[in-house]
């Protein structure tokens, strides 16, 4: 759906960010989730580099994104945002009690289980790469990230999503997965390399990537 500055719901994002982080701010989540429901949402855009307000801090005590605000609500945490969206479409969230508890458990799985080490993995390939003990933990950490995404592969099996049909769980796990795309961490294993390819082929997740690209083209044009 369209960015609606007149939509109830809003979505706090970054009016910028360095063009390694383009597509992968968590705000993504936020936008994919609304576009696969076809819920319109308003954004609010703050700038990455100056110090955030007092009263952004009151909203997200670490200054991250995304925000969003539904009908008053305020909700801060990309996996609580999920959980909020997912409950108003049995799209994203089953119904039934053992689908809606599959689906939660991989959410948590995906931002509890795999995605720190993923992180970790970014900060010593591209924060701290020259730093020794960044180089001294990289082949352990490989290893057990390694571990992480067989099991992952494992239980994914021939599914064709984690939780049966697309789910708020998919939206968390493949945007963990894509910050390892171009790694043999994920493209030697197949069935994750198929399962995130299947993943970010759906129409929602380019219009909510396209929805974050246009925000950055179009700040970054009117800073030229």
């Amino acid at each position: 759906m369209p960015v609606n500055p007149n939509a109830s719901i809003e979505i706090t994002a970054f009016a910028w960010v360095p063009p390694f982080a383009e597509g992968f701010v968590r705000d993504l989540r936020a936008r994919w989730a609304c576009e696969e429901m076809g819920l319109d949402y308003a954004e609010r855009l703050i700038d990455v580099t100056s110090p955030r307000p007092a009263s952004y801090l009151r909203e997200q005590p670490w200054g991250q994104v995304p925000v969003l605000k539904d009908q008053g609500i305020e909700w801060f945490e990309s996996g609580a945002i999920l959980l909020h969206l997912g409950e108003k479409d049995a799209r994203l969230l089953p119904l039934d009690p053992q689908g809606r508890a599959r689906a939660i458990s991989w959410l948590f799985a995906a931002l509890n289980t795999i995605e720190p080490r993923v992180m970790e993995f970014a900060t010593i390939n591209v924060f701290a790469k020259e730093e020794t003990w960044a180089i001294q933990r990289r082949p352990s950490l490989l290893t057990f990230i390694g571990v992480r995404l067989d099991g992952l592969a494992d239980a994914l099996g021939e599914k064709t999503f984690l939780a049966g049909e697309f789910s708020v769980a998919d939206i968390a796990m493949a945007t963990v997965l894509k910050e390892l795309q171009d790694t043999s961490l994920v493209s030697s294993r197949l069935r994750l390399s198929a399962y995130l390819d299947r993943c970010l082929a759906r129409p929602a997740y380019q219009r909510a990537l396209d929805a974050q690209i246009e925000v950055f083209r179009r700040t970054s044009a009117e800073g030229a």
